[in-house]
């Protein structure tokens, strides 16, 4: 047990495998991107729909385009996703030993790289659309779109039924997973690594060494192109990496704004945002010093304090709710500003006429 306890905090020494906390930090970092370019998008399109509501409609297009170009990028050049590389984690392929891994900078394997792409780009792109298409099938299904008897509806509503069965086995495999991975009984927290014939281990200082000195190399030995073909190829070939460099370069510094931004908002937190944020409460207004035996109040009901006859005209003050005559307290009020009874401070717009039954 204590072996077993020791591997949530600490990697193994033999294969240099990093603790939950390393892998949970990256997965979540790239699922906090998303909704957040989200809400600035729609922002932007709401404030400015001619302009910027196409990249609202195809916002999930657009995302997956820079998602690709981006983990290309970082999949190439240092074995490992945006997020896992900005934890200092790579992939390493399975069945690589220890003494003969290839080194980061070398980037992976084409069969581990394909994988490693539609695992962390395609298919996330398939789940948002997944959802959407629930979601819409669900409103179609409230509003009886389709006929009762219709087989297509038959078909949908069978679909939802299973659908959160579904979803629920794919997170529970994955809860498993790091479980298997917390108790050191797998080396992979997610199951799509271990489909992607990779695993995640920390980089090494070999590896921060030959990515420091890559760029240097790269540039170096750069040769000038003889045909045409070559220097278009060269030339999108930069194109691509300086987006997907831009890209990164813009992640990472934004990702500790974002981090910011779901502690602020986060629910936890939003005692804390009201009690710096909400105004003081105001403090009640000032009693005088009366009660129902106050001389100011007749003992007859429909009498008015003020005139001391039947009122006419009932007319109640909302600072304090007695009732005068129209007359009588709109004279007073106007005179002195004040409730006659309890000293409120009142103006002539708080007057509210009062309609009996009778009349």
């Amino acid at each position: 047990m204590a072996e077993h306890g020791a591997h949530i905090t600490t990697a193994s020494v033999v294969d240099d495998q990093p603790s939950i906390f390393e892998v949970v930090a990256q997965d979540s970092l790239m699922s906090a991107v998303r909704p957040a370019l989200q809400h600035v998008v729609k922002v932007l399109a709401e404030s400015n729909p001619a302009h910027f509501g196409f990249f609202w409609r195809w916002f999930d297009e657009i995302f997956t385009l820079l998602d690709l170009l981006l983990q290309q990028h970082y999949l190439s050049k240092t074995s490992a996703s945006f997020s896992e590389n900005f934890y200092g984690l790579k992939r390493i392929v399975m069945g690589d030993q220890h003494k003969l891994q290839r080194l980061a900078s070398a980037g992976l394997p084409k069969q581990q790289f394909m994988k490693s792409i539609m695992f962390l780009v395609l298919l996330p792109y398939l789940k948002v659309k997944l959802e959407k298409l629930v979601s819409s099938l669900r409103e179609e299904d409230e509003y009886s779109i389709h006929p009762p008897s219709s087989r297509w509806k038959r078909f949908y509503r069978a679909f939802l039924a299973a659908y959160p069965f579904v979803n629920m086995a794919w997170e529970g495999w994955f809860l498993v997973q790091q479980l298997r991975y917390i108790l050191g009984k797998a080396q992979h927290h997610s199951p799509l690594l271990r489909l992607a014939g990779v695993r995640l281990g920390r980089l090494t200082v070999q590896d921060i060494q030959a990515l420091e000195h890559k760029p240097a190399e790269a540039s170096m030995m750069q040769l000038p192109a003889g045909s045409i073909g070559e220097k278009i190829k060269s030339a999108l070939k930069k194109a691509v990496g300086g987006v997907a460099l831009s890209l990164s370069t813009g992640l990472s510094v934004g990702v500790f704004f974002l981090q910011f931004l779901e502690w602020w908002y986060s629910s936890e937190n939003q005692e804390t945002i009201k009690s710096l944020t909400a105004l003081p409460t105001p403090p009640p207004p000032v009693h005088l010093d009366y009660n129902s035996d106050s001389p100011l109040l007749p003992k007859m009901k429909t009498v008015c304090p003020l005139c001391r006859k039947n009122r006419v005209n009932d007319t109640v003050l909302a600072t304090s709710g007695y009732v005068f005559c129209y007359r009588c307290v709109f004279n007073y009020v106007r005179s002195h500003q004040a409730c006659p009874i309890t000293g409120y401070p009142t103006e002539v717009q708080h007057l509210i006429k009062l309609y009996s039954p009778e009349n």
